[in-house]
């Protein structure tokens, strides 16, 4: 009997997770908030760290507002207007304002970075019709005598960069934990890459970038010398790099469309969402130095003749985009979709049964998925859909508690509840 009770034991302490894991993903519901903020294809949404209780909502247009977080968003106010510089730049879709970051010390400090592209005029680059758009880094303080509305005559250009066709912009900025800025951007659009980008350090195009808003790197030598409007961080992959054409600029590489990307607030961990191609959609996990396999891979599969040997960061979870693709999947059982977007793991305190739950999405058919990860064993626990809905989503979003939102591209906003 002792030996049974044994066996027993053993045999629940084996299951047990087995259950936890298939139990780990609750449904979840769309609660509805903000009602009174209407206005179409909001991209972004952040919380100031300071204190303040206030939201900023970024719309593609080129505008930001602010409003207090426990109200229906009745009291928005415009923070930020760039409409007149056409961030969209003539109405390409995968242009326009697309992001927005707090310095960590932003309570103090004031200052802000946001994320925008704009028309090249012909007479800012010589061959204009082969980079006719620029995305642009800029720095911007908030007004000194108005705390909800930006000084945009302070705005300090950190990078721009040429882009030769009208989409996979990424886009997002996002300081992570070690304090500096990263930047994801995709491959410059087209399609399949024309110009390799995602395998070549000599552009920043198809990466993940990371620098240092508080130094100068100074660069170059005799009358080619000047300085950066940024620092590079030291540790940087590429910094020691013997080959003089890659950029130090780069933390990671090999990503075509890096739609939204987020740290784990418990671990620090950098969570990506990477748009496919044809047939693939994947998240990745961020580390430093890694190289995603873009063009040579779309997702864990072969796309374009690469070098032999070469190493790539597998995905830690894909999925393709028609039903008779599913049994080449990395996971055969994942739900279809178009169009990744990269979400959060979440840490709230309003749903408990979703803690620790990465939370992503597809902007076309509309799925939530979630899945549990264990870092320490490097791989997948749990993953499930949870919830089928019929919006468009632009972007989820983070507030200073931990709690989710979808941003819908029809304007409505919905936090992401489960019981």
């Amino acid at each position: 009997m002792r030996l049974l009770n044994s066996f027993l034991l053993a045999l629940c302490a084996s299951v047990a997770p087995l259950l936890a894991s298939a139990q780990a993903l609750p449904k979840i519901t769309l609660q509805p908030v903000f009602s009174k903020l209407a206005d179409e294809r909001p991209v972004w949404m952040s919380e100031a760290p300071d204190g303040s209780g206030r939201l900023f909502i970024v719309y593609q247009t080129g505008k930001i507002l602010v409003f207090g977080k426990s109200g229906d968003g009745g009291d928005a106010r415009e923070f930020f207007n760039i409409e007149a510089r056409d961030p969209k730049a003539g109405g390409e879709n995968e242009c326009g304002l697309l992001s927005l970051a707090f310095h960590p010390g932003f309570a103090t400090n004031h200052l802000f970075y946001v994320y925008y592209n704009q028309r090249n005029p012909a007479d800012r680059h010589p061959q204009p019709l082969n980079f006719p758009i620029r995305s642009v880094v800029s720095e911007f303080k908030v007004s000194a005598t108005n705390a909800d509305a930006a000084d945009l005559n302070s705005e300090r250009i950190l990078l721009e960069v040429p882009q030769p066709f009208g989409n996979h912009k990424g886009g997002e900025l996002a300081f992570g934990p070690d304090g500096y800025l990263y930047l994801g951007l995709g491959d410059g659009g087209n399609g399949g890459d024309p110009f390799g980008s995602g395998q070549s350090t000599a552009t920043l195009l198809a990466k993940m970038l990371r620098l240092d808003v508080n130094s100068r790197t100074a660069v170059g030598r005799g009358d080619r010398a000047r300085e950066l409007a940024y620092g590079i961080p030291r540790d940087n992959p590429f910094v020691s790099e013997n080959n003089a054409n890659a950029r130090h600029e780069i933390y990671a590489y090999g990503l075509r469309n890096p739609w939204r990307f987020s740290f784990d607030r418990l671990t620090g961990a950098l969570w990506i969402g990477d748009v496919g191609q044809d047939l693939w959609e994947e998240v990745d996990l961020g580390v430093k130095g890694g190289n995603y396999g873009w063009s040579v891979r779309e997702g864990a599969h072969h796309f374009k003749p690469g070098p032999d040997g070469a190493k790539y960061v597998e995905p830690v979870i894909e999925y393709p985009h028609r039903t008779d693709q599913q049994p080449e999947s990395m996971f055969p059982d994942h739900s279809v979709g178009l169009c990744v977007i990269g979400g959060y793991v979440y840490h709230g305190k309003a749903s408990p049964a979703l803690d620790g739950v990465y939370i992503y999405g597809d902007y076309n058919l509309g799925t939530i998925w979630g899945l549990r990860y264990d870092y320490a064993a490097q791989k997948l626990t749990a993953h499930g859909t949870l919830l089928q809905q019929p919006d468009n989503i632009c972007s989820f979003a983070e507030d200073a508690d931990g709690e989710i939102y979808a941003l819908m591209q029809d304007g409505k906003i919905f936090k992401l509840t489960a019981p």
